[in-house]
């Protein structure tokens, strides 16, 4: 493979989200089908038109066999790559080598949970060192927030930006779940959680599915709406138990960002946007870091006053985040929909004026598994 990878060889055409928030009734399955119609009648397609299946969901073995006999498809590519929440930015690579290798015209990226109504909450793996203590997940986020304040500086005020500026992203956003006012002293005098972490630092529990379609560039400008590129991705790891971290501030974004930058042929100062997976407030603060848009150690001092809320220096999070908008278990597949329907100038009230280019970076375990994506219009190309 060239140095340019995948680079401009696939494009995002359908976008797709359920119903989401609180949705009782509804199964996983059923929220995840809701949004595969509303992708496919984005990009103007049949589900029959699918041929290639990437997904995760939970509870489930084979998760892309369920999820295409649900479907009703019989997909030529499956791939089920459990990464945690950045599965699904994972899935962007695969998807676009098999397109670009002709093993599959037309591919699915989806992903469906009701953790919400049926009170399934995420985690439960087995780590052999840690299980048996019964750590919960927000733990090993807190210990990474206290560190990064105690090797840096970082002030909880400094995380209380992160939680305001995500709610002041969803006030501008009608399907987000929150959507009151918050201020920074809110979030400051929320329930302690896992110290520092407050109950405003850490991510909404929601129903909801999300679904991409994508197809080779070469036939991407055939479909009734703007395509959006597939410029650059790359993914890492670095450690499944928080114990095994080398270090609890640098997660291993700081190998995925330069990767996927490098591939694209941009900087971080070239992004018009930053989506950003926050599960946890400390999380936006790391990626920012890692990425590059702040020297480590500055992540406090960049989301001060407003910097990545709306009107600020940098748009991150622009539906609200899994911090104010939606969290259904796992929310990688939220922010490439994000970045889609900013990038084809669809966001409403929200919308960042001129968005050309768009960072992804999915987060999944703790701290664990980290995927980098970046994505442009047809001018980036």
């Amino acid at each position: 493979m060239s140095t340019q990878g995948i680079r401009g060889k696939a494009a995002i055409v359908g976008v797709g989200i359920s119903e989401h928030g609180e949705v009782p009734g509804w199964s996983h399955f059923e929220l995840m089908a809701q949004a595969v119609e509303r992708a496919c009648a984005d990009a103007g397609i049949k589900s029959k038109d699918i041929d290639g299946v990437f997904a995760a969901i939970t509870p489930s073995g084979l998760p892309v066999s369920m999820v295409s006999e649900y479907l009703g498809l019989q997909p030529k590519v499956l791939e089920g790559t459990m990464l945690g929440g950045s599965s699904f930015v994972n899935f962007l690579s695969w998807a676009a080598l098999a397109l670009d290798a002709g093993l599959c015209e037309v591919a699915l990226i989806t992903y469906g949970s009701n953790a919400r109504s049926s009170k399934r909450r995420p985690g439960g793996d087995l780590v052999p060192y840690e299980s048996p203590f019964g750590p919960r997940l927000v733990d090993g986020y807190a210990m990474a927030a206290a560190r990064h304040m105690y090797q840096y500086g970082t002030k909880r005020e400094h995380l209380a930006e992160v939680a305001v500026a995500a709610r002041a992203w969803a006030r501008l956003n009608p399907k987000a779940m929150m959507r009151d006012p918050l201020t920074i002293e809110d979030a400051l005098k929320s329930r302690m959680i896992a110290d520092p972490l407050t109950l405003l630092d850490c991510c909404l529990i929601t129903d909801g599915a999300g679904a991409i379609i994508m197809t080779r560039a070469e036939r991407a400008k055939d479909y009734p709406n703007k395509p959006v590129y597939i410029l650059g991705a790359a993914a890492e790891h670095s450690h499944m138990q928080i114990a095994q971290m080398r270090d609890l501030t640098v997660t291993a974004a700081a190998r995925s960002g330069p990767r996927a930058f490098a591939m694209a042929g941009l900087k971080p100062t070239d992004m018009s946007l930053a989506m950003l997976y926050d599960a946890f407030t400390i999380n936006t603060i790391l990626f920012l870091e890692d990425l590059g848009f702040c020297k480590k150690g500055e992540g406090g001092a960049f989301v001060s006053g407003g910097t990545i809320a709306p009107g600020g220096r940098l748009a991150v999070n622009t539906n609200g985040g899994g911090l104010s908008c939606l969290h259904p278990g796992m929310y990688g597949i939220f922010l490439i929909a994000e970045a889609a329907i900013q990038l084809r100038g669809l966001a409403g009230e929200r919308q960042v004026a001129g968005a050309a280019t768009a960072v992804v970076h999915g987060n999944g375990g703790t701290l664990s598994t980290q995927v980098t994506a970046v994505l442009g219009t047809a001018e980036t190309l």
